[in-house]
C-alpha cells in the first residue's frame, strides 16, 4: 500500500500540544480513508509536504510570500501522487527557493497542520493535510525567486511573528528554538 510508509511515520510521531494533536488525529484518519490521498485532484483535500528550512546554527528560517495566499509561509506543496512526502518537502523546498544544499536534519516528522485552502477559479475550497520536515540550507547560497513567490527571506527565528504570526508558523518556531 503506498500510504504505508506516511502512516509509518505518523506513527512515530508525537504532537507537541492540544492542536496539533487535533490535526495528528485528522490527518491519520484522512490518509487512512482517502486511498488517493497524495492526489491534488482529490478535491475534498490532499497530503501535502513542507519543509520548515533552517541554517545550520539553527538561528534563522527562510519563508517564502506566497503569491497566490500574499503571506510569508515555509516552502511546501502539493504531492502529485508522490507517497515520499519527505522527498516532496526537499523538491518543494530546492524549487520554491533555488538552493541546491538543502538536506534533512530528519527523515521523522517535524509538525503537522491541517488547513484550508480558499476556493479559486478552478478548485473549490478544500484542505492541505500538511506534513512537515525540518530541512537545513546553506544561508549564504544564493536564493532564486519562484513563480510560486513574491520574495524570499531569511528571517531570525526569534523574529517570524513580525511576517506570520499565525499558530502554525509560531509552532513550528517555538520547536526549532527548542532543537
Amino acid at each position: 500500500m503506498h500510504r504505508k510508509q506516511l502512516l509509518q511515520l505518523l506513527e512515530q510521531y508525537t504532537p507537541a500540544d492540544a492542536t496539533e494533536q487535533l490535526h495528528y488525529e485528522a490527518i491519520c484518519e484522512f490518509v487512512n480513508q482517502q486511498p488517493d490521498c497524495f492526489e491534488r485532484t482529490l478535491l475534498i483535500g490532499h497530503v501535502t509536504g513542507s519543509a520548515w528550512i533552517v541554517d545550520a546554527e539553527r538561528q534563522h528560517t527562510l519563508l517564502t510570500h506566497h503569491h497566490k495566499l500574499n503571506q510569508w509561509f515555509q516552502t511546501g506543496g502539493h504531492c502529485d501522487g508522490d507517497p515520499d512526502v519527505l522527498a516532496v518537502s526537499l523538491r518543494e523546498a530546492e524549487e520554491e527557493t533555488g538552493l541546491t544544499s538543502v538536506k534533512a536534519i530528519s527523515p521523522q516528522i517535524f509538525d503537522i497542520d491541517v488547513h484550508i485552502i480558499p476556493a479559486r477559479k478552478t478548485e473549490p475550497e478544500h484542505y492541505h493535510y500538511d506534513v512537515r520536515f525540518l530541512i537545513e540550507a546553506d544561508k549564504n547560497e544564493p536564493l532564486i525567486v519562484s513563480s510560486e513567490s513574491k520574495d524570499l527571506a531569511w528571517v531570525a527565528i526569534s523574529e517570524v511573528s513580525n511576517l506570520n504570526n499565525s499558530e502554525s508558523i509560531m509552532r513550528m518556531a517555538r520547536k526549532s528554538l527548542a532543537i
